[in-house]
């Protein structure tokens, strides 16, 4: 299952904001050009991308020189399965998840080979289980989870700091 450039930038956006979040108070608004400088992202596809997430209610926007974005809530209520419904418009593996009309079919599985030789479709519960598993991958995972793995040290810095440490010894 492949996932878009929107679904990818969309966290990343988030995580960026899920930074500014420390539990004490509001959050300081961030501009969007911050994050692209950060993340290297172009701003004209994150302006594209926060307004479904302001949509969906996972974001709002603050006017003004000190303006910018924030999280509604806090990183540990925000799930990813959230994130990416409203990002991707939901999770299909195959085509055939995807109703005719290009839309969700809101869990349902629309498969188009169950008219094939008279029978149900060979694969359908297959692509039923991988589609359960990585919604529930999405929904047992937080926006405060991913704040806190990219915050942790790479194995580089760590090293250097066993280095440093050990140079001063």
């Amino acid at each position: 299952m492949i996932f878009t450039t929107k679904a990818e930038y969309g966290v990343r956006l988030l995580v960026e904001l899920g930074r500014q979040h420390d539990g004490a108070g509001a959050p300081t608004p961030v501009s969007l050009k911050a994050i692209a400088e950060a993340e290297a992202l172009p701003l004209a596809y994150l302006e594209r991308i926060v307004a479904l997430l302001k949509k969906a209610g996972l974001v709002e926007a603050t006017r003004g020189a000190h303006g910018g974005y924030r999280l509604t809530r806090q990183p540990a209520e925000i799930h990813m399965d959230e994130v990416v419904l409203a990002l991707e418009g939901g999770v299909a593996p195959m085509t055939c998840f995807v109703a005719e009309d290009g839309q969700s079919s809101h869990g349902r599985v629309v498969c188009n080979h169950e008219a094939d030789a008279g029978h149900g479709c060979a694969t359908k519960l297959l692509w039923t289980r991988v589609q359960g598993g990585v919604v529930k991958a999405l929904a047992q995972t937080t926006l405060a989870e991913l704040v806190a793995f990219s915050n942790r040290p790479t194995q580089n810095q760590t090293a250097d700091a066993v280095a440093k440490a050990a140079a001063v010894a």
